[in-house]
């Protein structure tokens, strides 16, 4: 548990927040003070992160909420505000990530559209609905969890394809919104260890070498950075895209290794 206190006093909603990244996230915030609401379209995963959270001595509620429902989205804006008092950050994790098909031009329309949904308009809605609340706090902050896959080809056509529209929706929302005191920036996260892996163990194993530090993410390696863009140590940064990935992107570790590069490859 971290001993700062950036976020006392501080309303918090937190979306996709019962698992993962966004759980990790709402932990986060809230030891440092925030008092946050755990959403996810998982009513019972949502409220057993919450108890969780409460039986730490932390301040956290949950609410089932869908982001592809316009009126659940702004149903929990309202209640956070109502329990709050205000909403300060806004933390958009929800997302939804399709297979591939072997050949593209098999791809159903039914799997493009839902993780355009959740993953983009459901991040849309949230921050629709949020925007407003953020504004009248005089310290709103937008942070949405975006991914590499939406600087760089890791597979996954429809989701990647939602993940670069976010990082661009950021930067235009955050010239709209900073005229009204509210920062717009997104974090990047490279492979990180969440249950969206179960049953995956050894391919993370085999992925950590490709990490020129040395090993995947963790939810808290994530945490750590929506934090620090949720709070007043980020207060001149706004439509910024962090990337938080171990260097993946950055290093073609697989070229190094595959040419020797000397003190490059173990």
């Amino acid at each position: 548990m971290t001993d700062t206190r950036r976020f006392e006093g501080y309303g918090v909603l937190v979306t996709g927040g019962a698992r993962g990244i966004g759980a990790a996230t709402a932990r986060r915030l809230a030891e440092e003070g925030a008092r946050v609401l755990v959403t996810d379209a998982d009513r019972d995963a949502a409220e057993e992160t919450a108890a969780g959270l409460r039986e730490k001595g932390l301040d956290a509620r949950a609410r089932p909420c869908d982001v592809a429902d316009r009126d659940a989205v702004e149903a929990a804006v309202a209640h956070a505000v109502d329990a709050f008092g205000s909403l300060d950050v806004l933390v958009t994790a929800a997302a939804h990530c399709s297979p591939d098909t072997p050949l593209f031009e098999d791809d159903p329309d039914e799997a493009w559209a839902r993780d355009l949904d959740i993953t983009l308009h459901g991040a849309r809605r949230c921050f629709r609905a949020a925007l407003p609340h953020l504004a009248a706090s005089g310290r709103g902050a937008i942070v949405g969890i975006g991914s590499v896959n939406g600087l760089q080809d890791f597979g996954n056509h429809a989701y990647s394809a939602a993940k670069a529209a976010l990082i661009s929706l950021a930067r235009t929302l955050a010239g709209h919104a900073g005229a009204r005191g509210v920062r717009v920036n997104v974090v990047l996260p490279g492979t990180v260890r969440t249950s969206a892996w179960q049953g995956r163990e050894a391919a993370l194993d085999r992925l950590g070498a490709l990490y020129p530090l040395g090993r995947i993410g963790e939810p808290d390696d994530i945490a750590a950075a929506v934090a620090f863009l949720a709070s007043r140590d980020a207060a001149w940064i706004t439509g910024t895209a962090l990337t938080v990935d171990g260097g993946l992107t950055a290093v073609n570790t697989g070229f190094h290794t595959a040419v020797g590069t000397p003190g490059r490859t173990g």
